[in-house]
């Protein structure tokens, strides 16, 4: 509007300006005044202005027009742009050039240097007179107009007229100078952008925020610390309201592990709790008097504002909206440092999270935004997945599946009741009825898809009786029959045709269904991928606290795979959760878990040594335990009570073997072992006594781990924590992972005797202890890294992932996978292998990822699509070389793969040779052999190769050189097979290089055999024709 306005205003203005000139222009003849005056400042730093200064003088003086600047920072710059002289006589007006620096007008350009956050400027006018030393002035008169910059990148580019010098035309390329040119820090602080699926306990994502880069953001920023004006936006869906008091929404804890602003607790009631703190550790809490429904998206906002704080809650059913929205005023300023401490999104250390999923979480830091809540909209990702579809539509199906199980349990009733006596006219209406023309009931109709399910039912139905049949038991039937039939498939068409039954099996909670839907759907294993269901069907799960879909989902956001972002907090958060419980699962064997061995199909040796209880090699194990040898018995054990080597495990048998090594052959390691199972009463009886009996024999004979058993006895039975130290600290020092965890527990707990509660020492045990392979060291140490320690330690997001990811990897469950796949590859049955192993590749387990594209590698009796099995070489050695500890095998083969090119695909020779490179550096001479053959082949091996290889004098060197060296190394690594055909390469290459260097000779040589040949015929022929005298 001003636009419009102004031009209208102008005619009067010039007219007002006129009259005051006129006016102080008598004023000054009449009295002779000092005076200045802006006739026409502008509103903005703006170049090339022509500013008109009105001024006049009593004395001879100096007329001066100055810039002071304003910084967000506090500090005051004041900028000389014009002084002229003033000589007593009539008022003058001066025009003049308003240059202002041009940092102050444009943006940063590398010429025009980068400026700071400038919150104002003035234009000072002043009439000055010298001071009796010429050195101070006193200002008879002065005026002042405000310059509003703009901000720095609304401000123009300045089209600069000179020549660039080469570096000041490079400096924009520099990453430094781009830096400067993008807003890179936002205000609105996404953090949570995808979707959280949360079971309930205490596992949650940690954020941090850091300070802002900028001053001026960040000088904003602590301003507000005192009087906070933000917004939190957060996305839930509650499945279950809480089973306690109250569970976490959203919480922030600071470095001396208090809660403080804000925290957002869901109460059992279905009520918000939330929380403030103030300056002066005060705190007040409310409660809304609106509650969270269940199964709805709801859009939760927590608004500060000084001392209010709004409460808003919009939920989404269908295309209905509901609002609600509660103000409460505090009776003291909220205090919110975001820097400080860290964010917990669901449930966390102290306090377990909501059942339920979290969308996106927002944080608006230092602004609020403008939208009511009837704009609110659901977020793109939200909708993409479609859970309350899915919800939807299982709801209807339970329903159906409920009336038709209701209805066969009461035939099946019917059936089995006893004979009672009816009386004549039932009997006869019953003989007199029409025949009906359909024997089934309205309820018993069904849809085609869903006729099997309908059959189990009817079957479990009357197989139960009387018993009412659970629709988790027809869910699991479902996933057996879904699993049958798959195991009868001889390609993967039949998993298009099976799938529904394996989703309806979902529908019926069967978790491990879920999981089987998703893996298909991610691998296009016989159906289309579709990434929103791989998604949607491993939340649900996951949400549920299936294992595998933890890791499948730890593992999507740790490497950003199917679009999801890549969130290492939330990857860690799936992660923890497996990791803990894998801690647990350890502890308590059961039959549904097997050791995690990293068994790939390409080692013959380690399937050699797969049996079971009537392989010969587990028969001549248990000869050779019953002659003593203490390693048979210790492998028996071992693998019984884990369930190693394709053994099932059986923990009392484990347990004899135990007893028969510690008892017979006074083995401490089976003293240990046995001292143990007794101590735990695993298998066995707990005897205590008897336990300890054969732990100290253990610890006489210095088995270090007897050392850690005695201290924790002495730790748990005793509460003798100088006795138990003891023993842990000597066994630390023998490399104990045990040991060293324990003392970490003892130091972060303040039990260490003599010692307060130490954090940063219980870290360093912690590390000591998962480096040495403890997994549950593992999982406390990534606990540290995901919040850090004020002062010692800093967050190491990524590591704590990885820690987590490998204790997660442990899980014994994951482990019963691993073993169905082997089992089923040495039983030749390779469609289930492959099914088996997609499932725990999906997960992330790198040597599943290896043999599946293994498998489609092979493609053994030709079960899989030619165009299926090469994208899934390509897919799975891909996700293969980029884990922490690639096979080489894998690292070949992705070579070959990119030297071939895939469809219409070019060849990639450079990635091909860094893929043989990486081969080649861990010592594995195909990797040597195949650098070769590309260098005969006439591709110039990179510096940068050459380089990694050790090699880069060579760059210039004659090729043959550089291929000798190359088949050398092959030659002379530790793989005697590779010794033939590398002697065979490298003798080639001598012989050809001989060949190029003698070629000439060998030429010459030959004319003058030919040319000779003939004189020396006739003279030998001649020779042999001559008579020979006799003796005589």
């Amino acid at each position: 509007m001003e636009s419009l306005i102004n031009p209208l205003y102008e005619p009067w203005i010039h007219t007002l300006y006129k009259y005051i000139f006129q006016f102080c222009l008598s004023v000054q003849i009449v009295w002779g005044l000092d005076e200045v005056t802006l006739l026409n400042p502008p509103e903005e730093p703006l170049s090339d202005h022509l500013l008109e200064i009105f001024y006049s003088c009593d004395e001879p003086a100096i007329v001066q027009l100055d810039c002071i600047v304003f910084f967000e920072t506090g500090i005051t710059s004041t900028l000389l742009l014009k002084q002229w002289s003033c000589i007593p006589d009539d008022p003058k007006i001066k025009t003049l050039e308003l240059n202002l620096p041009d940092w102050l007008v444009y943006q940063s350009d590398g010429i025009i240097p980068d400026s700071q956050w400038v919150l104002s400027c003035i234009l000072l006018a002043s009439v000055r007179y010298s001071g009796f030393d010429d050195t101070q002035w006193s200002v008879a008169a002065q005026d002042v107009a405000t310059l509003q910059p703009k901000p720095f990148f609304s401000r123009p580019v300045k089209q600069h007229q000179l020549c660039f010098t080469w570096s000041a035309q490079i400096l924009p390329l520099t990453q430094q100078f781009s830096m400067k040119q993008c807003p890179l820090e936002q205000e609105t602080v996404q953090l949570l952008s995808s979707i959280y699926a949360s079971t309930g306990e205490n596992f949650g994502i940690t954020k941090t925020l850091d300070p802002y880069m900028n001053e001026f953001l960040e000088y904003s920023r602590v301003k507000a610390i005192s009087f906070p004006w933000c917004m939190f936006s957060i996305w839930i869906f509650v499945t279950r309201h809480c089973q306690e008091n109250m569970c976490g929404v959203f919480h922030h804890i600071d470095s001396n592990n208090n809660y403080v602003t804000p925290t957002l607790f869901l109460k059992k009631s279905g009520q918000l709790h939330i929380q403030m703190n103030g300056e002066s550790e005060e705190s007040s809490a409310f409660v809304s008097p609106f509650k969270v429904p269940l199964n709805e998206w709801c859009q939760v906002s927590v608004t500060l504002h000084g001392k209010m704080v709004t409460l808003s809650m919009v939920c989404m059913d269908d295309e209905q909206r509901t609002v609600h929205s509660i103000e409460n005023m505090l009776r003291f300023n909220v205090q919110l440092d975001d820097t400080e401490g860290y964010f917990v999104i669901g449930g966390g250390k102290y306090i377990n999270g909501v059942e339920g999923y979290f969308g996106p979480v927002v944080f608006y830091r230092n602004t609020i935004p403008a939208h009511s809540l009837s704009e609110v909209v659901t977020p793109d990702v939200i909708t993409a997945v479609n859970l309350t579809g899915w919800l939807q539509t299982c709801q209807e199906f339970n329903l159906e599946m409920d009336v038709k199980l209701t209805g066969y349990s009461l035939k099946a009733k019917q059936r089995t009741e006893p004979d009672t006596c009816l009386d004549a006219f039932h009997d006869w209406m019953e003989k007199d009825r029409p025949p009906s023309k359909s024997q089934c009931e309205l309820w018993e109709t069904t849809v085609p898809r869903r006729r099997q399910a309908a059959k189990l039912a009817k079957f479990l139905a009357f197989k139960h009786g009387e018993r009412k049949v659970s629709l988790a038991a027809v869910g699991r039937a479902l996933y057996s029959l879904s699993l049958h039939k798959l195991s009868r498939a001889s390609s993967t068409e039949v998993v298009s045709r099976i799938l529904p039954l394996l989703l309806q099996a979902g529908c019926l909670t069967d978790n491990r269904a879920l999981h089987m839907s998703s893996v298909l759907y991610s691998a296009g294993l016989g159906v289309k991928e579709q990434p929103n269901k791989v998604w949607l069907l491993a939340l649900l799960a996951a949400q549920k606290d299936d294992r595998l879909s933890l890791l499948h989902l730890g593992y999507l956001h740790h490497q950003g795979l199917h679009g999801l972002p890549t969130d290492p907090d939330l990857a860690y958060a799936y992660y923890a959760n497996i990791a803990k419980q894998t801690t647990l699962d350890r502890l308590n064997p059961t039959p549904e878990q097997t050791f995690v061995e990293a068994v790939y199909l390409n080692n013959e040796e380690v399937l050699n040594l797969q049996t079971n209880e009537h392989h010969h090699i587990f028969q001549w194990l248990k000869h050779q335990a019953r002659r003593g040898a203490t390693e048979a018995e210790q492998s028996l054990a071992r693998m019984l009570f884990w369930g190693q080597q394709g053994v099932s495990p059986n923990i009392q048998k484990a347990v004899r073997h135990y007893e028969r090594g510690a008892v017979q052959w006074e083995d401490p390691v089976s003293m240990y072992d046995y001292g143990i199972v007794l101590l735990n009463g695993q298998g066995v009886d707990q005897d205590i006594p008897k336990a300890l009996t054969f732990l100290r024999k253990a610890k006489d004979q210095d088995f270090v781990p007897a050392f850690n058993a005695l201290a924790w006895y002495y730790e748990h039975f005793k509460q003798d924590y100088k006795q138990a130290v003891q023993l842990w600290e000597q066994a630390d020092l023998l490399g104990c992972p045990d040991a060293a965890l324990n003392l970490g527990v003892l130091y972060s707990q303040g039990l260490y005797p003599g010692k307060a509660a130490d954090q940063f020492m219980a870290y360093q045990y912690y590390q000591r202890s998962a480096e040495r392979g403890h997994v549950r060291g593992a999982v406390l140490l990534a606990g540290i890294w995901t919040t850090g320690i004020p002062g010692h330690v800093n967050r190491h997001p990524s590591d704590a992932v990885l820690w987590a990811k490998w204790a997660a990897e442990h899980n014994g469950y994951l482990g019963s996978i691993l073993r169905k796949a082997l089992d089923s590859y040495l039983q030749s049955d390779m469609f289930t292998s492959l099914l088996y192993y997609m499932m725990a590749a999906e997960a992330g387990y790198s040597p599943a990822q290896f043999n599946v594209a293994y498998l489609c590698d092979q493609n053994m009796l030709g079960f899989m699509d030619p165009a299926f099995a090469s994208n899934c070489m390509w897919r799975y050695y891909n996700l293969t070389i980029h884990s922490q500890n690639p096979d080489t095998y894998a690292l070949i083969r992705m070579g070959d793969l990119l030297y071939e090119g895939q469809g219409d695909a070019q060849k990639n020779l450079f990635s091909a040779a860094e893929m043989y490179t990486l081969a080649a550096l861990r010592n594995e001479p195909q990797g040597w052999y195949n650098l070769g053959l590309l260098a005969e082949e006439g591709y110039r091996l990179p510096l940068s190769v050459l380089i990694e290889l050790g090699l880069s004098e060579l760059f210039l060197a004659d090729n043959s050189l550089l291929l000798s060296t190359l088949y050398e190394r092959c030659r002379d690594s530790e793989d005697t097979d590779s010794y033939l055909p590398c002697s065979l390469a490298l003798f080639n290459v001598y012989f050809q290089s001989f060949q190029k260097d003698y070629s000439a000779v060998i030429k010459i040589s030959t004319a003058v055999a030919v040319v000779a040949a003939p004189t020396i015929f006739l003279i030998i022929f001649g020779v042999l024709r001559r008579p020979v005298l006799s003796a005589n």
